[in-house]
């Protein structure tokens, strides 16, 4: 009896984080397209360096409230989980520029074979035939409903090949950080949170002047501009910390996978929000397509041999020990 229970907390504590983020990047994806559309903020990179502002003050809170135990991450850690987020975050930036959005759209898609590449590489896990079946469903439901027109430029495949393999980096980072120094998601984004809000504050408005010819201090800001603003880093706060939560418990695969989730409740709520033409049989036929795949990647990679590791074990460290009782 004691074991079921356990395990049906530990099903329900993973759904409750999955829909943590899947409302809070649907949010943030919703706040952001409006404030960018109709208010013409179009600042995306320093707009992300106010979320982790925010995230910051967050973490500083909680930590002084005690909820948040001190914890240690060396700095070259710090350093590259840093460097891979930052280039993340660049490059889709200058990818969704210089690319057609079809483009930009199979980029996306192809960090869900990256992150399987990397899991395979550093962690020796070893896919079953279903899973990966599924997997590839998955991928050609969301490119049924999202790729559209695709052109390439050379500058362009650059730009997307160094935002596919930082955001893979990245996110695989933050499981390999966890289960390496034993760090709570809490933990890690009050060592990561600080850092990116400091780098991309300070590249961001030169990075946005050059994508967009304007200048985030000539912005004509307003009260309403502002409570988008607010509101739009607010949300964010959940976004970020709910990302190290689900790759923390499951892995950067599986969140991928699971992730595109959002994407097609994006294209739904957009129909509802902006207007209707972006929906038709091709995107209803994809969303079907995809949400099949994803039922069928959560059962085949929970079943036996469905997605384990071969031989072998994490390097552990002084670190790991040291603050084990702390994660619980």
């Amino acid at each position: 009896m004691a074991p079921t229970s356990k395990a049906e907390k530990k099903a329900a504590a993973d759904a409750a984080a999955w829909m943590f983020n899947v409302v809070t990047s649907v949010g943030v994806i919703i706040v952001n397209k409006a404030l960018m559309a109709t208010y013409g903020f179009s600042f995306a990179t320093t707009l992300t360096g106010l979320h982790f502002v925010t995230t910051t003050l967050m973490t500083l809170v909680l930590r002084i409230m005690g909820y948040v135990q001190p914890s240690h991450l060396p700095l070259p850690e710090l350093l590259k989980f840093v460097l891979f987020a930052n280039f993340s975050i660049v490059g889709m930036n200058v990818s969704l520029m210089w690319n057609s959005v079809g483009f930009y759209q199979i980029a996306k898609l192809s960090m869900i074979p990256v992150s399987c590449l990397l899991e395979v590489v550093f962690d020796k896990i070893r896919y079953s035939r279903h899973t990966k079946l599924s997997i590839c469903v998955v991928l050609l439901g969301v490119g049924v409903c999202t790729v559209t027109d695709v052109s390439v430029n050379t500058k362009g495949f650059i730009a997307a090949f160094i935002a596919v393999w930082s955001t893979s980096l990245q996110q695989y980072y933050v499981h390999f950080l966890q289960r390496k120094y034993s760090l709570s998601s809490f933990n890690l984004l009050g060592h990561t949170a600080p850092a990116q809000a400091a780098s991309l504050l300070l590249i961001g408005p030169i990075l946005d002047y050059w994508l967009t010819s304007q200048r985030v201090d000539k912005y004509d800001y307003n009260t309403t501009s502002l409570m988008f603003i607010i509101l739009s880093c607010t949300i964010a706060v959940g976004t970020n910390l709910s990302q190290f939560i689900c790759i923390g418990r499951f892995t950067a695969v599986s969140f991928q996978v699971l992730g595109h989730m959002k994407t097609i409740l994006v294209l739904i709520m957009g129909f509802f929000f902006f207007g209707k033409e972006g929906l038709n049989l091709q995107v209803v036929l994809g969303m079907i397509i995809a949400v099949v795949g994803m039922i069928w990647y959560g059962n085949a990679s929970s079943k036996p041999g469905g997605k384990e590791r071969r031989s072998h074990s994490l390097p552990t460290s002084k670190t790991e020990t040291r603050y084990h009782d702390q994660r619980g």
